[in-house]
């Protein structure tokens, strides 16, 4: 269920270079409180995130991508 507040976020990723580096991010971002879904598309190195915007903000999520290794930001497409 999205609210008002849900944004969906766009993000460019670095330096994952497998599978398991998919599920590292997903499990790293979902614990974030706020965050609904996330899906990262390991072909393209993107990373999308439905979340409430003023429950966690892209930097975040950014900073937990960073926990989990790697570098990611925002981007349009």
């Amino acid at each position: 269920m999205t609210n008002a507040t849900t944004t969906h976020t766009i993000l460019r990723a670095e330096g994952f270079s497998c599978p398991s580096c998919v599920a590292k991010i997903e499990k790293q971002v979902g614990r974030l409180k706020g965050v609904e879904n996330v899906k990262v598309h390991f072909a393209s190195a993107r990373i999308e995130v439905d979340h409430d915007i003023e429950r966690v903000s892209v930097e975040d999520i950014v900073t937990a991508i960073a926990k989990a290794g790697y570098k990611a930001a925002p981007t349009a497409f």
